[in-house]
C-alpha cells in the first residue's frame, strides 16, 4: 500500500477535530518512517528484488519493531500520547484528537495487511500474516486509487475551504495518482536498502510538506471574512 494509506488522512481531517492535514499525513506513514530509520540503522531488514510481487520490489522480511501488529498497537499509542502533550495547551486541540492521530497511524497497519504477502508479524518476528494483494498489480491499484479518490471527496466536504484551496487540494490528488502510476507500472532498476529507506524519508516528507502548505492557501482570507 503506498497513496491509499493518505486517504485515511484525508478523511479523518474535519473543522471539528482541527487536526491539521500535515500531521494526519505523518500519522498514516508514522509505521513507515519508524521502518525505514531502522532500515538505516541496520536494525531492520530489506531486500529490493525486482519482481518479488506484481506490485512491489520490496521484501521486508524482518521489521518486526515497526510493522509488527504489537508493535504498530505500541506506536499508535506513542503517536496519540505526544499529540496529546505537545498540541493539547493549543487552542484547536479537541480531547478526541488524540485517539484519532492513534488510530490513524494503526490503519497503516491494517491497510498493509491486505496488500502484503506474508511478511507482517502479530509479535516479534513470528505468525507473519498478510492477504498479498502486491501479487495482483492491475487490483492493487484499483484499490490504491479507489481508497484515495473517497477520502479526498470527505476532505473536500467536510472542511470549508476557498476555491483556490478546493483546486490545490484535487490537483495533488492527481499528482498522488500519476506516482502510483509510476510506482506501479513503470518499470525501474532496484536500489539498494539504504537507497529505498531514504526515498521513504525523502519523498513522504514531501507530500508532509504540501499538505501544510495546502492548508495555508486561502488561511487568511477566511480568517478575515466577516
Amino acid at each position: 500500500m503506498f497513496v491509499g494509506h493518505y486517504s485515511v488522512a484525508f478523511a479523518a481531517k474535519s473543522h471539528k477535530n482541527k487536526i491539521p492535514l500535515w500531521v494526519l499525513f505523518v500519522a498514516v506513514q508514522f509505521l513507515d518512517y519508524i521502518w525505514a530509520t531502522l532500515v538505516l540503522l541496520g536494525i531492520e531488514k530489506l531486500r529490493v528484488i525486482k519482481g518479488f510481487t506484481a506490485g512491489s520490489m520490496l521484501d521486508s522480511y524482518f521489521h518486526p519493531y515497526s510493522h509488527s501488529l504489537i508493535a504498530a498497537i505500541a506506536w499508535s499509542c506513542i503517536a496519540g500520547l505526544a499529540y496529546r502533550i505537545f498540541c493539547g495547551r493549543h487552542s484547536f486541540y479537541r480531547k478526541y484528537a488524540a485517539l484519532i492521530v492513534g488510530a490513524a497511524v494503526l490503519s497503516h497497519w491494517i491497510l498493509d495487511l491486505i496488500a502484503h504477502p506474508r511478511d507482517l508479524a502479530i509479535y516479534d518476528n513470528t505468525w507473519k500474516v498478510g492477504f498479498g494483494l502486491w501479487n495482483y498489480r492491475d487490483p492493487e491499484f484499483a484499490l490504491e486509487i479507489g481508497l484515495l479518490g473517497p477520502g479526498i471527496m470527505l476532505y473536500l466536504t467536510r472542511n470549508a475551504m476557498p476555491a483556490i484551496r478546493k483546486t490545490a487540494v484535487i490537483a495533488f490528488g492527481v499528482a498522488l495518482v500519476v506516482i502510483q502510476i509510476g510506482h506501479t507500472y513503470v518499470p525501474r532498476t532496484p536500489l539498494t536498502d539504504k537507497a529505498t529507506a531514504m526515498g521513504v524519508w525523502v519523498f513522504y516528507t514531501l507530500f508532509v510538506v504540501v499538505a501544510f502548505l495546502i492548508e495555508k492557501i486561502g488561511s487568511r482570507r477566511q480568517t478575515n471574512a466577516p
